[in-house]
């Protein structure tokens, strides 16, 4: 084993652990919490390290460079396409990544369900909500949700089976809470109103500087990037 592997083994131990206390804080399985490793600033071999050492979720952001990568290791695990997708790279990603993080506007949705048709497969989506109102945070306002739902119902090509949410960067992970409860009482009125096409089941929510909290308040889905893998650039 390499030493970059080795590494990236002892990170993710120290990941495990800190999920298993987390889960175990909040009567959770462990099971329950599943860790997609953030990829944009590696290259592909530490990827094929990763899933090498059990990792199973890669999570991509950017098109360009996420397609070298898909490549080689594209057969391997499960790939999530995580950062803002422009309605112009929908070709590129469906049919590649089995679940797309960022559904955030109707036009992109459009799109997706129109690539969906003509691949004859039903695309899956997270609904990504800005949950926190940041100006600089992408994703569909809360007051938005009822409307996008009932727009999208017809499209029989996406299917909604999450939600997603970026917390603000902050020292204190515990300030980040409010934005996962909110995410988590989303999911809850959603399925309330009972759309066919979204059936919400899991949460993608918490990165590095916050994941313990997401998971205590029902993350399903940990975006981890610093804490797993070091950067190569910022």
């Amino acid at each position: 084993m390499t030493r970059e592997r080795e590494m990236l083994k002892e990170r993710l131990a120290a990941v495990e652990e800190r999920i298993a206390a987390a889960c175990a804080r909040a009567n959770r399985k462990r099971e329950e919490v599943k860790v997609i490793a953030v990829t944009k600033y590696v290259d592909a071999d530490t990827i094929g390290d990763l899933l090498a050492i059990g990792v199973e979720h890669i999570g991509e952001n950017r098109v360009q460079d996420a397609l070298p990568k898909f490549e080689r290791y594209g057969h391997l695990g499960t790939w999530h396409f995580i950062g803002h997708l422009q309605t112009n790279k929908v070709k590129d990603v469906v049919g590649k990544f089995p679940f797309i993080h960022s559904l955030d506007r109707l036009s992109l949705a459009r799109e997706l369900n129109k690539r969906g048709e003509a691949l004859n497969r039903v695309v899956s989506c997270f609904l990504q909500l800005n949950i926190s109102g940041e100006e600089t945070k992408f994703g569909l306002s809360p007051n938005d949700v009822l409307a996008f739902l009932q727009e999208t119902s017809n499209m029989k090509h996406i299917k909604i089976v999450g939600l997603m949410t970026m917390a603000p960067f902050v020292e204190n992970p515990e300030e980040a809470r409010p934005v996962f409860r909110g995410l988590r009482e989303w999911k809850e009125r959603i399925n309330g109103w009972n759309f066919p096409h979204a059936a919400i089941d899991e949460l993608s929510m918490g990165m590095s500087n916050d994941f313990e909290v997401a998971i205590e308040e029902g993350a399903t889905y940990i975006r981890l990037g610093s804490v797993l893998v070091k950067p190569e650039s910022p």
